[in-house]
């Protein structure tokens, strides 16, 4: 019996300044101007997309005590532009990352629900969390979470956030449209949490919006966040190199859902591409070697490496061979509010491998970040990678892809233009949208759905 064909989802995340994206290009724009945002946004709807993604930035980062070259334009409150976009989008999904070290679940859940409402039951949220202190100096409890306990507090979080979406029980509460007065149920709204990390009670102001809840994205590699995301999550934002790496990464979460009376098909996997298109493979495979370069300037070959020896190494040739030196060790961090910091755990070891491959490429340290520093990229003609696109997809390698351009906010287009006409053509892209929810984009389940074949499962 032959297997159906899987239905690709596909989504765009507009990128702040970063390695990702290529800023000194004429033809990038303004990283913080709601115009960027906007045409990044009705091209993906124009595409049809399931969502638009958007990352988080708490402080500005820091290398050797000076603000990073590439973050000095900083980043927009996520909330801020998600309501903003509700209403210049209709079907697109707004995704947004919120930390759940620095926040409070009330305050957040509020904004997630008003969102919701706002946009007819399009909102999403990618619940992360902060491992650093310098971070949290910019907060109250700046520093007083280990990092162990991180993950425990983002599971009573997110649990204390349902808790708040599910006082308004759409199920349990009938009212009179005309008066705006409740018939039933006179708790509608009330909740008490005592747990380790919060011990609120009171009353949710905001009424059941359209999904129930948002839906809940959980970004991380890490055992514990694979985890957290069977546990938790409806999608996974991930990011693997080859198509076998992707394989095995979707196994190992898929398997994790049973424990938790979980199907397969209740979590999405969602890696992170970035893509280069051209009119033949070979213009693609020489455009794509231009972008990297532009990508990684000597400085910046220079940084990333930094990150890893933990040492200034300003005074080496970003064109010349790797220090012979040894990574520092130490607590002290020469970057400050990067992820490559938690990245590398043991920077002695990534040192010996990135030797290894330097030695046997006759590699420079430029050479050596361009060629291990990207994501997963899919580069060739338009019908090249939709084709890999697809196979990936097919082969349980990912459910979709959230791309990231490295033009902002035009670099959307020409995949929007020549890559999913090719998708919809194959039968494995909507031509369409079908309903009017992110979860319906997904075909993920209504919370109140669940809720009721639970109740009557027992």
């Amino acid at each position: 019996m032959t297997k159906p064909l899987k239905q690709i989802h596909l989504a765009a995340h507009f990128p702040g300044v970063n390695n990702t994206t290529v800023w000194s290009d004429p033809k990038a724009g303004s990283h913080i101007e709601f115009e960027s945002f906007v045409h990044f946004a009705k091209t993906a709807e124009r595409a049809k997309f399931d969502f638009l993604f958007l990352a988080e930035g708490l402080r500005l980062r820091e290398h050797a005590g000076k603000i990073y070259d590439l973050d000095v334009v900083g980043r927009p409150d996520t909330f801020t532009v998600l309501a903003a976009l509700a209403a210049v989008t209709e079907h697109l999904g707004l995704t947004g990352t919120i930390n759940s070290t620095f926040n409070e679940p009330y305050e957040v859940a509020r904004q997630f629900a008003s969102l919701d409402h706002l946009s007819g039951g399009r909102s999403a949220w990618n619940v992360v969390t902060s491992w650093d202190a310098f971070t949290g100096e910019n907060f109250r409890r700046g520093g007083f979470l280990p990092q162990e306990e991180r993950y425990s507090r983002a599971q009573e979080f997110l649990a204390t956030a349902h808790e708040l979406f599910d006082s308004w029980r759409g199920d349990e509460i009938v009212a009179d449209q005309a008066t705006g007065t409740f018939l039933s149920d006179a708790k509608a709204g009330a909740f008490e949490h005592r747990g380790k990390h919060f011990d609120i009670h009171g009353r949710f102001n905001v009424p059941r919006s359209p999904q129930g809840r948002p839906v809940i994205f959980q970004a991380g590699d890490s055992d514990e966040g694979r985890e957290f995301a069977a546990a938790e999550a409806d999608a996974i934002f991930s990011r693997y190199g080859t198509l076998e790496a992707g394989q095995a990464f979707y196994q190992d979460v898929k398997r994790r859902l049973p424990k938790y009376g979980r199907r397969p098909d209740q979590l999405l996997i969602l890696p992170a591409a970035t893509f280069v298109l051209a009119d033949t493979d070979a213009e693609a495979e020489e455009l794509a070697r231009e972008v990297r370069r532009q990508q990684v300037s000597g400085a910046t070959a220079i940084r990333h490496l930094e990150f890893v020896w933990n040492r200034d190494l300003s005074g080496y040739d970003p064109d010349g061979p790797l220090p012979d030196i040894d990574p520092d060790v130490s607590e002290h961090h020469i970057a400050r509010g990067r992820a490559q910091v938690r990245m590398y755990r043991d920077p002695l070891a990534t040192a010996r491998e990135w030797r290894e491959l330097a030695e046997a490429n006759n590699w420079s340290i430029r050479d050596l970040v361009i060629n291990t520093g990207n994501r997963q990229s899919f580069i060739g003609s338009p019908a090249t990678v939709a084709g890999n696109i697809n196979e990936f997809v097919q082969s349980d390698a990912s459910d979709g892809f959230i791309l990231v351009p490295h033009i902002t906010p035009g670099g959307l287009d020409d995949f929007a233009d020549k890559v999913v006409p090719l998708l919809q053509e194959q039968g494995v892209f909507r031509t369409d949208y079908e309903g009017t929810t992110l979860r319906d984009h997904l075909g993920l389940a209504h919370p109140d759905e669940v809720v009721r074949a639970e109740r009557a499962a027992s």
